[in-house]
């Protein structure tokens, strides 16, 4: 039986020759996430943004909660759809979290993100509004919505399975807005 499988596994692999190996930093430069990683991209940068008087009290004050974050996008095998509240989510804006532990239609400040570079070049504020859940998001686990594909990923994969700290900035009525107007 071993003969039968060398011997199909030789003629095999004589008939599907994939040709040269490729080298890892050859596959790595080819991925489009990793080859424009925020370790790398200068757009991607964190800047020193002048804090309103309620971010500096948010930056001062201890946090209510440190989670573990991770990334979520729609299209390609992402989100789809509603959050949780049945609104649009909101690209750098909604935040899925397990209820028990952070209600939903609650504003978050999260501080690591105040000062990322934005990919249309603004700088994110540090809020995030808790309305969406997930199955895999529970205890103390955060999901941030990055917007559509995994391109979009990039200005926060820095964070991605990292733990945050998480302030609780108040709550909110309806959809969580555009992240250019969420800190009114």
């Amino acid at each position: 039986m071993f003969d039968t499988l060398a011997a199909f596994a030789m003629l095999w692999a004589a008939a599907f020759s994939a040709g040269d190996p490729v080298p890892y930093e050859t596959a790595v430069a080819a991925d489009p996430v990793v080859a424009v990683s925020p370790d790398n991209a200068n757009d991607s940068e964190a800047v020193a943004p002048e804090l309103t008087a309620e971010q500096a009290a948010l930056m001062a004050e201890d946090p209510d909660w440190s989670a573990k974050a991770s990334l979520y996008h729609a299209g390609g095998g992402g989100a789809t759809g509603n959050d949780s509240l049945g609104c649009r989510p909101v690209p750098m804006r909604t935040l899925a979290t397990d209820p028990r532990v952070i209600p939903r239609r609650t504003k978050v400040f999260i501080r690591e993100t105040v000062g990322m570079r934005m990919p249309n070049g603004a700088v994110h504020d540090g809020y995030w509004y808790a309305s969406d859940t997930g199955g895999a998001i529970r205890g103390e686990r955060v999901d941030l919505y990055t917007g559509h594909g995994r391109n979009s990923m990039q200005p926060v994969l820095r964070f991605n399975q990292r733990n945050l700290t998480l302030t609780d900035a108040g709550r909110f009525d309806g959809c969580p807005p555009a992240w250019n107007t969420a800190s009114n």
